[in-house]
């Protein structure tokens, strides 16, 4: 008999090249998983891997067990969803990513929900860059997964995903509040070009924002600090080192004196939206997380907007 927990691990070391690394994808020890591939091996009457180096590679019989046998695990994964009818409350273990500003901003309120109105139902929560939550719910590492992108940055989804947008986020300029830009409505990027900024690292979604902002601009601003926590960049705003464009969701209150300026020309938009495999559509467990997170009265607040709406009209009105 094939082991589907076996396939999984063979398609674990498939994406990630190496028995250590599948292992700590899929929550195991190595060990656990080279006598997985064994005993698939066994059943099979077929090597599966060979070593290269310090990694491993498909033999061609691999490669066909992780072509079919990925198959296999969807038509089985999409069997259980719709064993469950709708009346069946939601249990077990949901595997959740998420970006980090969403963490902070969604994650908290919607597990305290979880654990009132599903007590049997354990979320689990892993930080991914969007692109990896992508793939990490594609290839079945993840559940299901939170993801962002910035608007004229796309992001490819594969057709085996399902998603839906929940919400919109903003982000804005933060400048020290000594800076002459302090008391401005709005700004654009070429009112912030010849400013020293602080930026997450090359690579990440927020970067490929600040790249977009300014696309064909001969002179872009320089960046002297690469934080990849937004908290970081907030205080060397504070600091008066650097300017930041951060977003408003899980931002919280900004230190007293860092001032947040909406920008212009673009405004900085990014859906948020929430991804499944089709195969889960049907599992009671994505099912509440999905209505949990499409009912209106707990949507996310998306903090500070209105305080931020009337503190730049303040300013605006005595400048």
């Amino acid at each position: 008999m094939i082991d589907l927990a076996a396939i999984d691990a063979l398609i674990a070391i498939s994406r990630t090249g190496t028995v250590h690394a599948a292992a700590t994808d899929l929550g195991f020890t190595p060990s656990a998983v080279s006598q997985q591939i064994k005993r698939l091996e066994r059943d099979l009457g077929a090597r599966l891997l060979d070593r290269e180096g310090r990694g491993v590679v498909l033999t061609a019989a691999g490669r066909r067990v992780v072509d079919e046998g990925g198959m296999l695990r969807e038509r089985v994964e999409e069997l259980r969803s719709r064993l469950h009818d709708a009346g069946t409350r939601p249990a077990g273990t949901l595997k959740l990513g998420a970006f980090s500003t969403a963490v902070r901003g969604v994650i908290p309120e919607l597990l305290a929900h979880v654990r009132s109105d599903f007590p049997e139902l354990r979320v689990t929560v892993s930080e991914f860059e969007p692109w990896d939550a992508v793939a990490a719910v594609a290839a079945g590492a993840l559940d299901i997964a939170l993801v962002h992108h910035w608007e004229g940055v796309g992001m490819t989804m594969p057709p085996s995903l399902c998603s839906e947008e929940l919400f919109r986020d903003v982000a804005d300029v933060l400048v020290h509040e000594d800076d002459p830009l302090a008391h401005s409505a709005f700004v654009t990027p070429s009112d912030v070009r010849n400013h020293t900024w602080t930026c997450t690292p090359d690579g990440t979604i927020c970067y490929e924002w600040f790249c977009h902002m300014y696309q064909g601009d001969p002179n872009p601003p320089r960046i002297d600090y690469r934080c990849g926590e937004f908290a970081s960049q907030i205080a060397l705003v504070e600091a008066g080192l650097a300017v930041a464009l951060v977003p408003r969701l899980g931002r919280g209150l900004l230190p007293s004196g860092v001032v947040a300026i909406p920008l212009r020309e673009p405004v900085p938009t990014r859906p948020v939206t929430l991804i499944w495999r089709a195969t889960m559509t049907e599992a009671p467990a994505v099912r509440a997380i999905r209505a949990l997170l499409n009912t209106p009265e707990r949507e996310p607040k998306l903090a500070p907007e209105l305080a931020l709406e009337a503190a730049t009209a303040a300013r605006a009105s005595k400048s």
